[in-house]
């Protein structure tokens, strides 16, 4: 049955969509903890599910078709069309994957949109801090001893 495999693929939708939220959530963890060392590393997770996510989406919209074919309706309906359309017990758990899928996805642009706003800050603070370094960076001159650094003797963070 064509309703029956397009239910198992969005169950399966829904739970790589609960990780990106989880890995969006230790990302912000992370940046909120003011340490870069592992930044990296998250962003690296939340890119590995986000592929996950674009390869089920591929499954989910063949699967879509064939039970809108299924079901009379035309290819590329939405969740809602199908639900309406689908026998009991399918219209229920499709309208409750449409419902948790419209969930998840305000949930994720929320922390999307926070974990942006922490990297924004993060980088102005650290281009005030390179600014105010160059008026006072210290360096040490051929001989060996502290001079004033000159406009070419810059201190860059390149993990910024």
């Amino acid at each position: 049955m064509g309703v029956a495999e397009l239910s198992a693929v969005l169950w399966r939708e829904r739970q790589l969509l609960e990780l990106l939220l989880f890995k969006l959530e230790e990302e912000q963890l992370v940046l909120s903890s003011g340490r870069s060392r592992w930044l990296g590393h998250a962003t690296r997770e939340v890119e590995q599910v986000l592929d996950q996510i674009r390869t089920a989406e591929l499954g989910r919209a063949m699967e879509a078709d064939a039970a809108a074919a299924e079901l009379g309706l035309e290819p590329g309906a939405g969740l809602l069309a199908m639900a309406k359309a689908a026998p009991e017990p399918w219209n229920d758990l499709l309208a409750s994957h449409r419902e948790a899928f419209a969930a998840l996805t305000t949930q994720i642009q929320g922390v999307a949109h926070g974990n942006r706003d922490l990297l924004a800050t993060s980088h102005r603070a650290a281009q005030e801090t390179l600014l105010s370094l160059q008026e006072t960076v210290q360096t040490y001159d051929p001989r060996g001893t502290a001079s004033a650094g000159s406009a070419t003797a810059q201190l860059i963070d390149e993990s910024f």
